[in-house]
């Protein structure tokens, strides 16, 4: 079931058809710490990408997604000077995971809401 798997689904990382037609077409131009892959077409220019792991685009580092979209021309590592220190890693989209963002009266952390205020008057039928 993998390898079929594999050549059939795009969502669930690089199938076996895009990393062809990256190698026939493309040139690999860099890779980030996440375990992406960058590539450039040789004769057009477009850019993309190859993810290692589920297909999100918030799994792209800043610096890569400013070059995928031509905001700078060379590759992050020439282009950008270093990030400072007191920069955090970029973290992917957690919704829909158990990491998600659940407030206060969400269903997830057991549905207690706060007391309504004094002001609030029910209304109920005569």
């Amino acid at each position: 079931m993998g390898f079929f798997k594999n050549l059939f689904t795009w969502w669930d990382g690089g199938s076996t058809g895009t990393a062809l037609f990256s190698w026939r077409n493309g040139s690999r131009v860099g890779g980030d710490a996440l375990g992406n892959t960058y590539f450039e077409a040789r004769k057009s220019g477009r850019r993309w990408v190859m993810y290692k792991g589920s297909n999100d685009v918030s799994r792209v580092p800043p610096e890569w997604y400013a070059w995928l979209t031509r905001q700078i021309d060379e590759v992050p590592d020439k282009a950008l000077p270093p990030a400072p220190k007191f920069i955090r890693p970029a973290t992917p989209n957690l919704t829909g995971t158990p990491q998600a963002y659940r407030p206060a009266g969400a269903l997830e952390r057991g549905g207690q809401r706060a007391a309504a205020s004094g002001d609030y008057q029910p209304w109920t039928p005569e």
